[in-house]
């Protein structure tokens, strides 16, 4: 997918273990925003939390790399906002789809 969106390349993870562990780690921190910033508490497992917290970061990295705020000096607020955005909206997805409704 990077060799199509070469922009995007330098925002995705490497393909090594750490790499994936890496955001994996940094998935399930998004996760775990995006739970935080709804509203109400969210019937899902802390898997799902982390699975849709991953697929946000990895979609947030790929928004980030294209309106070109993909790397900055220091930490990255911008692609932490755009992840955890996006992480919310799976959580609310999941929960339409699903019909586990906020508590």
């Amino acid at each position: 997918m990077t060799e199509l969106l070469p922009m995007a390349a330098s925002c995705a993870p490497t393909g090594s273990l750490g790499g994936w562990i890496g955001t994996i780690i940094f998935g399930a921190v998004i996760g775990i925003l995006a739970r935080l910033v709804l509203p109400g508490k969210q019937n899902i497992s802390l898997l799902i939390t982390v699975i849709l917290g991953v697929l946000g970061a990895l979609i947030g990295y790929w928004l980030a790399a294209q309106i070109g705020v993909c790397q900055t000096r220091g930490l990255d607020w911008t692609r932490w906002l755009i992840s955890i955005v996006v992480a919310a909206v799976l959580v609310v997805i999941y929960g339409s789809i699903t019909g586990r409704k906020q508590v």
